[in-house]
């Protein structure tokens, strides 16, 4: 059996001459104790040094990339193939497969043979001779320097580095703006605090302190530049009748210094937006045109790179950036987040807060669909992700707009709803309440009591004294009723007559019927 050894300074073959104790694995390293003993195991055979370090770099590459390099198949060639019945030892089975497939040799790949080579490496300065330790070691740290240079050259999945280190600096200007404005603000607020209320804009409330400096300043300069006039006209009618305290001009220069790189640090932080922008529509097109180049830039810096990004499922990349909201939830046994960096979209955004599970699960089936384009495809233009932000924005309309459909009938038909109409009743004030006088007359109540009696229920009154004047219309008058009270009772009487006769009737047909 024939083992290939790769070092720093070239390839070596070596010759097994005791192949019985590669079958003792773990018993393996004591015959590799001494330089003695392992040389009466393997032997050196051939050694093919390197011309420079170019050469080895190919040459490590190559291996590293699982192929069969130039310098590697000439040492093959030359003294493996006038050995072909032998067995070939190798420490990487993708390579194996390689040499194979372009020499036809058989390659053999097991834990023995590893454990091998870990044993030739321990003794490799008494088995190679001619090469001195030291030459050695500063061949495998040059090797080491050519070869890191080369990976963060050529790796493919190395250009968003960019946009990491970008976004991450972004997240990181944003939050020191944020804290030389509250401080800036804070302190010149003691000399006039009512500029803070009229100027809201951070950006122009530093550009006025830069350009006004003491307050006593303002009312003979133009800030027409920086401010609206209405604005402008606020800030001087409130410098003249300010209530801040007197500061010395030594506190006003380091005011306005503290100004000075407010304005500097947002001028750069538009730069560096830009140049992100950039970069995102250049790497991800697809990913920019579905959620925005600031989220698609935190999700890469989420996952580490755009290739790790696109290994992730869409129900990863929907909740990326709400682990510890996750590992709660599960560890509570309540409900899983719906969304995380993916809530910040502005699909996601517009969207009522009923519906934002159901565009944020949609957006990260997408948005996982878009990642692995552009991370995999060969194309770079963005008409899959524009065609697949139509879909979801005509879904979010549908969703926002159908309300609730038919459950009977054609299930198509949207349900009718009456339009809606305003119905106020407006209530008029009611003065009376506030005199405790009353307002009604007495005439008023004695009309009021004549309906009353009237609403009663009638009763013969018996009259004492009658008026001359009237004698017939009374005697006319009681004459007619006993009379309607008569008819009444006949008639009554009658009814009752009937009704006892058809009893007789009926209980006389019951008894025939029995």
């Amino acid at each position: 059996m024939l083992v290939l050894f790769e070092t720093a300074a070239g390839f070596a073959i070596f010759k097994v001459l005791d192949e019985s104790k590669l079958q003792q694995v773990d018993s393996l390293y004591k015959e590799f104790e001494t330089p003695e003993k392992a040389n009466r195991i393997v032997k050196l055979k051939h050694f093919e040094k390197f011309q420079d370090t170019t050469e080895a770099l190919a040459a490590a590459t190559a291996l590293v990339e699982g192929k069969l390099g130039k310098s590697l198949k000439k040492v093959l060639k030359k003294v493996v193939a006038k050995e072909a019945h032998e067995q070939l030892a190798i420490s990487d089975a993708k390579l194996g497969g390689v040499i194979k497939d372009k020499l036809d040799l058989t390659c053999v790949h097991s834990p023995a043979v590893a454990e091998l080579m870990r044993c030739i490496r321990g003794q490799m300065e008494s088995l190679i001779s001619g090469l001195p330790p030291r030459e050695m070691s500063a061949m495998s740290l040059g090797l080491a320097h050519s070869l890191s240079r080369y990976k963060l050259k050529f790796s493919p999945d190395k250009v968003d580095t960019m946009i990491v280190q970008a976004i991450s600096l972004l997240d990181d200007l944003d939050k020191e703006l944020n804290n030389y404005i509250m401080r800036c603000r804070e302190w010149y607020g003691w000399h006039f605090p009512e500029l803070g209320k009229v100027i809201t804009d951070n950006l122009a409330y530093c550009r006025t302190i830069r350009t006004v400096g003491d307050r006593t300043n303002v009312a003979s300069t133009d800030l027409s530049e920086i401010l609206p006039e209405e604005v402008e006209a606020e800030v001087k009618l409130a410098a003249e009748i300010s209530m801040g305290t007197e500061v010395s001009e030594q506190d006003i220069a380091n005011i306005q210094h503290l100004c000075d790189q407010v304005i500097e640090i947002s001028e750069y932080r538009a730069q560096l937006y830009d140049y992100l922008k950039n970069r995102m529509m250049a790497i991800a097109p697809n990913l920019t045109v579905m959620v925005g180049e600031l989220v698609g830039a935190r999700l890469i810096s989420h996952a580490g790179s755009l290739l790790n990004l696109a290994k992730h499922p869409a129900s990863t990349v929907q909740i990326l950036g709400a682990e510890k909201a996750l590992f709660r939830a599960l560890k509570t046994r309540k409900d899983t987040p719906k969304y995380g960096l993916i809530y910040h979209a502005s699909l996601v955004g517009q969207t009522t807060a009923k519906n934002k599970g159901k565009i944020s699960r949609m957006l990260a089936a997408k948005t996982a669909l878009a990642i692995r384009y552009d991370a995999l495809g060969e194309d770079t233009n963005t008409e899959m992700g524009a065609e697949n932000r139509a879909k979801l924005e005509a879904r979010l309309r549908q969703l926002e707009d159908k309300g609730i459909r038919r459950i009977s009938g054609t299930g198509k038909a949207m349900a009718k709803a009456e339009k809606y109409q305003h119905k106020s009743e407006v209530r008029i004030y009611d003065p009376s309440g506030d005199s405790t006088i009353p307002s009604t007359s007495k005439k008023r109540k004695i009309e009021e009591v004549e309906e009353e009696e009237e609403a009663l229920p009638v009763t013969p009154v018996v009259k004492s004294k009658k008026s001359k004047k009237e004698p017939e219309l009374e005697e006319v008058e009681t004459t007619d009723t006993p009379k309607k009270k008569k008819k009444k009772k006949d008639k009554t009487e009658e009814v009752m007559l009937k009704e006892e006769e058809e009893e007789v009737v009926v209980t006389e047909v019951c008894e025939d019927s029995f």
